[in-house]
């Protein structure tokens, strides 16, 4: 059992929070993510295939390294959301948030009453009995994330809407679907698209909720910076891994 922790709890020990997409499921390439210091990993069932023993040891190797592991879902799987919250997640990002209607659908399912409609269990989150139901409780109700990403223009204009959910943790952003979406073609950092995430940051703001940024050049990284952003979605494992593949080959091909 290892506690649930808020971004605010976190956040008073560090300056910022950052996290890491994992692309790769396996739950070696999870742990080298939370043993390497990221706060959090999106473990990803959008688009991977997820089995839930997989997902579980994965879940369990960033909780027992402090990581919080959130678990990306579509709406078709926010009937889910409570069984992955069984199994330890801290967490659910809900992909293509485009209403608030889904987003309280999501918050139905994660949370208990009077919050939610999520029906109790024991098992590892509550230690198997050490921690009380009443309290695994209040913690599930007071500390989990539930995290929306905005990737349409529908859900930016929803924005307002999803933010007066209270539950709401932060706002992800998906910039590479939210350009397809708005036909620009796999273009996250056209300025069309740059000026619907900055549209997004200032209405969380507004909102007092946290907007998780992920910069995707380094002017990008600096004008977030400059805006007081704390959270940070710091790309995908397998970009990184098969970048460094690729470049050890060259080192050593090259000389």
């Amino acid at each position: 059992m290892i506690a649930l922790t808020s971004p605010e709890q976190r956040l008073q020990t560090k300056p910022a929070l950052f996290g890491l997409l994992n692309s790769v499921p396996h739950p070696t390439i999870v742990e080298m993510i939370a043993t390497a210091g990221y706060d959090f990993v999106l473990l990803d069932l959008e688009h991977l295939p997820h089995n839930e023993t997989l997902l579980s040891q994965c879940i369990q190797l960033a909780q027992q390294h402090h990581c919080a592991p959130l678990v990306r879902i579509t709406v078709d799987d926010i009937p889910r959301a409570g069984r992955l919250l069984d199994m330890g997640a801290h967490g659910i990002v809900l992909s293509r948030a485009e209403s608030a209607q889904q987003v309280a659908a999501l918050r139905d399912a994660m949370f208990f009453p009077p919050a939610g409609t999520r029906g109790i269990t024991g098992g590892s989150v509550t230690g198997f009995g050490t921690l009380p139901l009443a309290e695994y409780i209040r913690q599930a109700n007071e500390r989990l994330w539930l995290v929306p990403m905005i990737e349409t223009p529908d859900g930016v204009a929803a924005i307002d809407s999803i933010l007066r959910i209270p539950q709401v943790t932060l706002v992800m952003e998906g910039a590479l679907d939210l350009a397809m979406s708005m036909q620009l073609g796999p273009q996250p950092t056209h300025p069309e698209v740059e000026a619907q995430l900055h549209l997004l940051a200032s209405r969380c703001a507004a909102a007092g909720k946290r907007f998780c940024a992920n910069p995707r050049t380094p002017e990008q990284r600096l004008r977030w910076r400059e805006q007081g952003i704390d959270c940070w979605l710091c790309g995908e494992d397998r970009g990184f891994l098969f970048r460094t593949l690729q470049q050890r080959l060259h080192e050593l091909s090259s000389s």
